[in-house]
């Protein structure tokens, strides 16, 4: 079958109109099926307990002082600390028990016999399994009024008071009233997560988490919708490798292709501006690895480090909590992968085009310095916001929004949005020529809609303030991170890398253009849509559950389609001959055996419902996230850095050993991190979780289980590869730095070996 490229661009058009209907009318239906905030909660008498103004407070405190990055609310978050719902829920179960053990035997729950025990536990169950009238007053029995008393009490003296022995440090948020409203906000969505429905059998957050004593069990949607998505896989890949070789494209072939050397092209003033995003992209990478270990070490000695508080006096819970520790590792991920994707898409526009707009190296360089002024303003305001310095709106205006991957200010969100629109403005001076040249569906094109497509989902993340109802914050929040990672910067990644490909003459420009609109074509089909496994237990509507498991299934199958045909090309090549760019297609054929394994086996087996209903936010997600964020678009990061300095460097002085034997450190050290330590402790909790409850496994008494320590401790030697890795990275770039060739003044498309061959191939 022959597809033309016209053809798929419509077929793409297409795809993406259905995704914008869908997710929103999704949008719609967040915003008029989100779990209520009720005006009051009274108890038996009338008196008030809470009011929808405590939760909301409870909700900017819980944003303000990073406890999302502490532990988890709906199961999203940190899994250092508890789950904030099902901890709730646990806890108002418990006290629940107490009261009725006292109310009708005159005893502690603890001295009951079996029988009454199981009287108690049914009358509790009663208690909370009802549905919601849909009036704006909740009314609280006399035992869940006690309950919820007992809760904030527990509250403030484990979050203002702190609790050294959960890691979490003194006086974490401010004061007594708003550690108590914070516990207002953990009981709403406790609430919400046992009280079903209007007119429905199911809890608004379809009876998750799994809460034996409070009767929340996986619902029968769940099982069935996990074996549909099973069959769905198996056809929907059969279907998609059937189109994907029915599309007619050229036969792996060395014949009458040139692999241009690094020493015949030319270096221009613009390229050499973007080289200096890369050892600052190194810089945020060393810090961020640096600090994961931090946070490894954590879950072993909650709040010290290796003895160092014994035998300094120096407590660094208290100077360094974890909850910033971890923010900052986030955004430190984020930001250095984007700032070597940037570079590298400013670097390549004169490689393929051999044009150099006027000015472009001093437009380039303001890009860094706004980028440099984000990152710094970004995470000091983290830092300042959760430890109170702003006042008023400053806190997450300025300081730390408190949502993970969100948790800059708006201001330096706002930053960054105007640093995406720059850098697009950039990247069409750059790739005029071939803009010019090319149909409004070819490669260049692609890049500019994909970069277009960042940066309108990230502005979902400007759709929601700290009052805003967590279900909808929580709805908004999944489009910018996930649709980000499996959307448009999917999308963004591979078309960079199919011009990457290119310049290599892996790929001819006709042959990538349709290679990179059929993967746009499977990640517009199934990325976006795919968000909503996200939405199955935040509060959002059942019906997520049937759409999100037939499309974060097929989630698998675009991930390594794109590299199938270099490999091939790169085999044929390397028959007849050299190949001088070895090293960086290494890193890409790195990117799509991590991205296969931690995106596609790993994300398939917990997005299927049932599954998921267990292990959400356990450490099978961590397991999920290295391979597939580090797999994904670290590898293919690195591979471009690793491309861009060999041609940067004279090939007599080009030494690749540094960064090779970086390459190794951090192949190893991923997987002894991932299949030694993490996965195992994730399966741990999911049997807990499955045997016992989702608050037992995310428990401090688990994480304290001797074999969960000793599997902690068995991280250190993946970690520590990791580092080293790191470390000898940003050596290596130090040292290159000395040793890049000076840039042409006066740059023609002469100079450029590649450009000739891209701009005559039409």
């Amino acid at each position: 079958m022959e597809l033309t490229r016209k053809t798929i661009a419509k077929v793409i058009v297409a795809a993406f109109l259905l995704n914008l209907v869908v997710m929103g009318a999704g949008a719609w239906f967040a915003y008029q099926e989100a779990p209520p905030i009720p005006e009051e909660v009274v108890g038996p008498d009338g008196e008030t307990i809470a009011t929808a103004e405590t939760v909301q407070e409870g909700k900017a405190a819980f944003q303000q002082y990073g406890l999302m990055n502490h532990g988890s609310i709906l199961g999203n978050g940190a899994y250092y600390g508890e789950d904030y719902t099902a901890g709730a829920l646990e806890l108002k179960t418990e006290h629940m028990r107490e009261y009725y053990a006292q109310e009708e035997y005159g005893a502690g729950y603890g001295s009951l016999d079996s029988a009454e025990r199981a009287a108690v536990d049914q009358t509790v169950r009663d208690d909370l399994d009802s549905a919601h009238d849909g009036s704006d007053v909740v009314r609280y029995s006399a035992a869940e009024a006690y309950a919820h008393e007992r809760v904030r009490e527990t509250y403030v003296e484990r979050y203002h008071e702190g609790d050294h022995d959960r890691g979490v440090p003194v006086g974490m948020i401010d004061s007594t009233e708003e550690a108590e409203d914070f516990a207002d906000f953990a009981l709403w969505t406790a609430w919400f997560s046992h009280t079903d429905r209007p007119n429905s059998d199911n809890s608004y957050t379809n009876e998750w988490p799994y809460s034996p004593g409070a009767g929340n069990d996986a619902t029968g949607a769940a099982m069935t919708w996990s074996v549909i998505a099973m069959v769905l896989l198996v056809g929907a890949a059969g279907a998609a490798i059937l189109l994907y070789k029915s599309v007619k494209l050229p036969e792996p072939s060395a014949a009458g292709i040139s692999v241009p050397e690094p020493g015949d092209v030319s270096v221009f003033p613009s390229q050499r501006a973007a080289l200096r995003f890369i050892p600052i992209a190194a810089g945020l990478f060393l810090a961020q690895v640096l600090l994961g270990g931090l946070l490894a070490h954590f879950y072993i000695e909650r709040a010290g480090f290796f003895g160092i508080e014994e035998v300094f006096g120096i407590h660094i819970l208290q100077i360094l909590p974890f909850s910033i520790a971890k923010t900052w590792h986030i955004d430190l991920g984020i930001l250095w992968i984007a700032s070597t994707w940037l570079g590298a898409g400013l670097f390549l526009p004169p490689l393929l085009t051999g044009h150099e707009p006027k000015r472009q190296s001093r437009y380039v360089n303001v890009l860094l310095a706004a980028l440099v002024t984000v990152v710094v303003g970004g995470m000091g305001g983290i830092w300042l916001g959760a430890n109170g310095y702003f006042d008023g709106q400053l806190w997450w205006l300025l300081g730390n929004e408190g949502l993970e991957y969100l948790e800059v200010g708006k201001v330096w969100q706002g930053g960054l949005l105007v640093g995406f629109i720059l850098w697009a403005i950039l990247a069409i001076r750059g790739l005029k020529p071939l803009l010019d040249r090319e149909p409004v569906y070819g490669l260049a094109h692609m890049i500019l809609y994909a970069g277009g497509s960042i940066t309108l989902l990230f502005v979902a993340g400007f759709m929601f303030t700290p009052t805003t109802n967590m279900a909808v914050t929580e709805f908004w929040r999944w489009w910018v991170v996930h649709m980000w990672v499996e959307g448009a910067f999917e999308f963004f990644i591979v078309a960079i890398i199919g011009l990457t490909l290119v310049s290599m003459n892996l790929l001819t420009r006709r042959s990538a253009e349709k290679a990179v609109m059929l993967q746009a074509l499977l990640v517009m089909g199934t990325g976006v849509i795919g968000v909503s496994h996200h939405y199955w237990w935040i509060g959002m509507p059942d019906y997520w559950v049937p759409i999100g498991s037939v499309f974060s299934t097929l989630e698998l199958l675009p991930l390594i389609f794109i590299l199938y045909e270099a490999i091939g090309q790169y085999r044929a090549m390397t028959e007849t001959g050299g190949f001088p760019y070895k090293l960086p297609f290494m890193f890409i054929v790195a990117s799509g055996v991590w991205n296969f394994v931690g995106a596609g086996v790993l994300g398939f087996f917990i997005n299927l419902p049932l599954i998921n209903y267990y292990e959400h936010g356990t450490y099978l997600t961590v397991g999920h996230a290295h391979a597939a964020m580090f797999g994904a678009f670290g590898f293919l990061a690195l591979g471009m850095v690793a491309y861009m300095l060999q041609l940067s460097i004279d090939p007599e002085r080009w030494d690749g050993s540094w960064l090779r034997a970086s390459f190794w450190l951090w192949n190893v050290g991923l997987a002894l991190m991932v299949f030694v330590s993490v996965l195992p402790v994730g399966f741990l909790q999911l049997e807990v979780a499955f045997t016992e409850s989702y608050a037992a496994a995310r428990s401090l008494a688990f994480y304290e289980r001797p074999l969960v320590q000793t599997l902690f401790w068995a991280r250190m030697p993946g970690d520590s590869l990791l580092i080293l890795g790191t470390v000898v990275y940003f050596a290596d770039l130090i040292r290159k730095r000395f040793v890049l060739r000076s840039s042409a003044e006066d740059p023609t498309i002469d100079d450029m070996a590649v450009a000739e061959g891209i701009i005559d191939d039409d």
